[in-house]
């Protein structure tokens, strides 16, 4: 068997009983890294960094010390700061980009004992829901339809991420979600995906995309690795001044606990007209598996949820226009120059941000500006609030959320072309970050052409610990899934 082929949780069982290194097991990482290219996963690796950083596990795991991620490689997209090591957002506005810092995310995971084993591809600053916005071109899901060598998308923004857990070429990945971009992917390559309550885990260091939404979490191979790995990431951190100072439980000892007694919404908003029979098969048969484990489904209503997608495709742009002005040609990254400090500037921003990321500024900048702010900003704030007190109501009833994560399986680059038609792919997941709660997504299935599919839940804030109780009861139920290889 591959070493590659182990989770989280049994490599480091292994490497403190000595059956193999943490250079070994490595190594095992970057060879199987070369020998899947062809998926466009990573966009750098870092062999020699993380070599030495194995080597300094194994000296650490030789006196019996260590970190609870002491050896194990992960994959970093390309949105966190890594010291030294190219970090671009994969958009070529930040060419040649090489911070001086780490972002505490990453700093966590090094402060574990985890290896770096590169950066990974990733939509241009977070801004999609396939993976094809990147300027190091799409990456391509591990997974194939039955009978068909059609490439498919791994979804957004986080692909990279979740196709090198998918593929084994690390053994988790980190990633962010500001409408759907950890639990999508995830859905789409039958693997773990956490998006923590807002405030969890530090943005700090985390190139940003629209700061009230976005989230760092794991996507990891099974629910106990996405738990070890979220207790890693996360942190109380004074340089960002969003983070919570809230006790970090032990997710992994949530992990078996019963669910005997535990109240499981299905909010009625979420069976849209159109929504396939698979998707509702998969979301009943959830449902029957949690009820079976002994919890309770209970029908709620969360009224607001039609006017999230919109709502969010205003909030998002807008701040999304703010924090991506300071790319200018001038500090860092490309600089094309004009005439003039103007006209350097509108060539740069021009030549260095891609059709979709120009699209989604010139949106956000046109709801901030005079005479549009009260009509869209500050309505869709408003409906904001409405959304999140939605959810505050239904806590009185249940105490998680059961929806599906996505309205179908991955489709093939190019197959969804209208920007609306691929927006409408965070449909389930928008308002979770719009309302600052967690959700987590859990393959649940594959569809009738071979294809994951995965369920979400739905948690109080602060209560991830429900999640990974309820995700690991559907997980047993589930069974897991492996992409067959072709690559």
């Amino acid at each position: 068997m591959s070493l590659t082929n182990f989770t989280i949780a049994e490599a480091s069982a292994k490497l403190r009983a000595k059956e193999f290194s943490a250079l070994e097991l490595t190594e095992a990482y970057l060879k199987a890294i070369e020998n899947a290219r062809s998926l466009n996963a990573y966009i750098v690796t870092t062999p020699e960094k993380a070599r030495d950083m194995a080597k300094v596990s194994d000296a650490k795991l030789a006196k019996g010390q260590g970190g609870a991620l002491e050896g194990i490689p992960l994959g970093i997209k390309d949105l966190f700061a890594t010291k030294g090591v190219h970090t671009q957002a994969c958009s070529h506005i930040l060419d040649g980009f090489k911070p001086g810092y780490e972002s505490t995310v990453t700093q966590n995971l090094w402060d574990a004992g985890a290896v770096m084993l590169g950066k990974l591809n990733m939509d241009e600053f977070a801004m999609g829901s396939s993976n094809e916005t990147s300027c190091y071109g799409p990456v391509s899901n591990p997974w194939r339809r039955k009978n068909s060598n059609t490439s498919l998308v791994p979804g957004g923004s986080s692909g990279g991420s979740a196709s090198a857990v998918a593929a084994h070429l690390c053994a988790a990945a980190t990633a962010t979600d500001t409408g759907g971009s950890i639990r999508q992917p995830a859905a789409f390559t039958g693997t773990v995906g956490i998006k923590p309550t807002y405030g969890r885990v530090s943005r700090w260091g985390t190139v940003a995309f629209a700061s009230s939404l976005d989230q760092a979490g794991p996507i990891a191979r099974d629910v106990r690795d996405a738990a070890i790995m979220l207790k890693a990431m996360a942190s109380v951190d004074p340089k960002d001044t969003t983070s919570i100072n809230l006790p970090i439980p032990d997710y992994e000892a949530a992990i078996g606990k019963s669910i005997k007694g535990l109240r499981v919404g299905i909010p009625k908003e979420y069976r849209p007209s159109g929504l396939s029979s698979e998707i509702n098969a998969l979301w009943d048969k959830g449902a029957k598996w949690l009820k079976e484990q002994g919890a309770e489904i209970v029908e709620i209503s969360l009224p607001h949820t039609k006017y999230a997608l919109p709502a969010y495709y205003i909030v998002a742009p807008a701040e999304a226009s703010s924090n991506l002005a300071r790319y200018d040609g001038v500090r860092y990254g490309l600089r094309i120059a004009g005439d003039d400090l103007i006209d350097t500037y509108e060539k740069t921003r021009a030549a260095g941000f891609g059709r979709e990321v120009q699209r989604r500024v010139l949106v956000g900048t046109y709801v901030l500006s005079a005479g549009y702010y009260d009509a869209y900003y500050v309505k869709a704030q408003k409906v904001r609030t409405l959304i999140k007190r939605d959810f505050d109501d239904a806590w009185n009833k249940v105490d998680v959320v059961l929806t599906p994560a996505t309205p179908s399986p991955a489709f093939a680059p190019g197959e969804i072309t209208d920007p609306v038609e691929m927006y409408l792919n965070d449909i389930f997941t928008v308002t979770v970050n719009m309302a600052g709660l967690p959700g987590i997504a859990v393959p649940a299935g594959l569809s009738e052409s071979g294809l994951p599919l995965g369920l979400q839940l739905i948690g109080k804030p602060f209560d991830e610990e429900t999640l990974f109780r309820t995700a690991y009861a559907i997980e047993q139920a589930a069974g897991r899934f492996t992409a067959p290889q072709w690559w």
